[in-house]
């Protein structure tokens, strides 16, 4: 199945299919027409599948220059950030190369960022191999690095030239990594498509590749509408407000994205529910189906004072205000503005 995303800079194909990690080699060669290729891999994902890439590239004459980053949202920084630059500038990559991650969000982000400024631009290659990268942070061209102050603080608007996505790549992943990218396939549920949200309640895993073109579809649709985020696209981001109080209260060390991202959705839903402003029985609704991917945590209660600063450098707020993201229901959103000193998060 092929998605084209249609960019304000470039359209790029994005490629799902189950077992077409077998056929990347020959995507690469034609996609890149004898450019080099600079790969940067996940330790974990080079641990797994680096020998098999060598060959699947080598099969096609193509050279296999790479660099091997650490795991982990902690990685996701500047230090590292330089540290592909220098072997970037090592390999002698020119703007007419391509970059390619090889990994999960993490490794996405981060070279995504590397891309989008070594040079002043280099072509880029998703190819994800967690189901959060699959169907979220590979696509839309969102891609940053992290700051001791805050998650993804530093980063740009760079659409990828092309995205490869194999669904049985993630055969491999812990039962944990696959649940924590469940938490953004519930969110598009949640926002966007109760008829998906209602098919996460069965069994996915004989559906899984259908269940990732919905996702990347509903992500298309939105990101096209609104690329630069200031409007619409703002909606992708349920959950994560509160999520990434989370993340940062605990120093990214407690809970993975995905997990925070389940804290939040649950979080703010009970507020807006108890507020309100969403449809009774919706915050079991949506807790039910967490609980099913074992992403339903007793919840955390971090206090305004601890979570305030990290809300005031969130990408949502503004000057005076901030955008909530808030499900009415599910399968509908609505962006509610509201002054800063509303302390919306920490209502009872």
């Amino acid at each position: 199945m092929t998605i084209n995303v249609k960019s304000k800079n470039r359209n790029y194909d994005i490629l799902i299919e189950n077992n077409i990690f077998n056929n990347l080699g020959k995507i690469l060669k034609e996609k890149t027409k004898g450019a080099k290729i600079f790969f940067v891999i996940d330790e974990v994902v080079f641990s797994i599948y680096g020998e098999k890439l060598k060959k699947i590239l080598s099969d096609e004459n193509i050279d296999f220059i790479y660099f091997i980053m650490p795991e982990g949202e902690k990685s996701k920084c500047e230090k590292t950030l330089f540290e592909i630059y220098s072997h970037l500038a090592k390999a002698k990559i020119s703007r007419k190369d391509f970059i390619v991650a090889f990994g999960g969000g993490v490794c996405g982000d981060l070279t995504g960022y590397a891309a989008s400024s070594f040079l002043r631009g280099v072509n880029l290659i998703q190819v994800p191999t967690t189901l959060l990268s699959q169907v979220d942070s590979s696509v839309g061209g969102k891609v940053a690095i992290d700051l001791p102050e805050g998650k993804n603080l530093v980063g740009a608007f760079y659409a990828p030239h092309l995205v490869v996505i194999d669904p049985n790549l993630l055969k491999t992943l812990p039962e944990k990594t696959f649940n924590c990218g469940m938490a953004e396939v519930i969110k598009y549920g949640a926002i966007y498509d109760e008829e998906l949200f209602e098919i996460l309640n069965g069994d996915i895993f004989d559906k899984l590749e259908k269940v990732i073109a919905r996702c990347v579809d509903i992500k298309r649709k939105v990101v096209e509408n609104d690329e630069f985020d200031t409007g619409e696209r703002m909606i992708l981001n349920f959950g994560h407000t509160y999520g990434h109080i989370v993340e940062k209260y605990f120093n990214y060390e407690k809970y993975t994205h995905g997990e925070a991202v389940a804290i939040g959705m649950a979080h703010i839903t009970k507020i807006s529910e108890n507020e309100g402003l969403t449809e009774k029985g919706t915050y079991e609704r949506l807790t039910k189906l967490l609980e099913k991917y074992k992403l339903l945590f007793n919840e955390e209660k971090i206090s305004e004072k601890d979570g305030k600063d990290v809300l005031n450098l969130d990408k949502k707020s503004e000057t005076d205000s901030i955008n909530y993201i808030i499900i009415e229901k599910i399968g509908k959103t609505k962006i509610l503005k509201l002054k800063k000193e509303d302390n919306f998060l920490w209502k009872n």
